[in-house]
């Protein structure tokens, strides 16, 4: 008995502690985010859109089936990883896909963290209160 071969694509995203692993297979569009449809996982409108914009650029939307598996963080890091996963993933689709995906910015991993809360202080940057008397 012979298996037919599915392609899939794969990419890897990650924005402040939120890390996605992507995957692209030919279909119709479906996006699966952790096993639950992409309007049940995020509520709002914005970050859905944030989603799919390298799919929208590159007019793949319908193209393939999305699986993404995303954990750490909140909403919208886990939204940007997931971005960036796809992105990444469509590299692997088609190479000539680079050159939008760069300009549009989707390529950049957004490198900004937490600054760290330092001794002496109340947070990272802000001071207890100074009082001369």
């Amino acid at each position: 008995m012979a298996r037919t071969q599915t392609v899939q694509y794969q990419g890897t995203g990650r924005r402040k502690s939120s890390v996605a692993r992507v995957y692209l297979r030919p279909g119709t569009g479906r996006i699966l985010i952790n096993k639950r449809p992409i309007d049940e996982y995020f509520v709002r409108a914005s970050l859905r859109f944030d989603l799919t914009q390298p799919l929208g650029l590159t007019e793949t939307l319908e193209a393939y089936d999305v699986t993404i598996s995303v954990n750490g963080g909140g909403h919208t890091g886990q939204a940007g990883a997931c971005r960036l996963g796809i992105a990444r993933a469509l590299l692997d689709v088609n190479p000539q896909f680079r050159g939008p995906l760069k300009s549009a910015g989707f390529l950049t991993r957004d490198a900004r963290k937490v600054e760290r809360k330092k001794y002496g202080q109340r947070g990272a940057r802000r001071r207890f209160q100074f009082s001369k008397r």
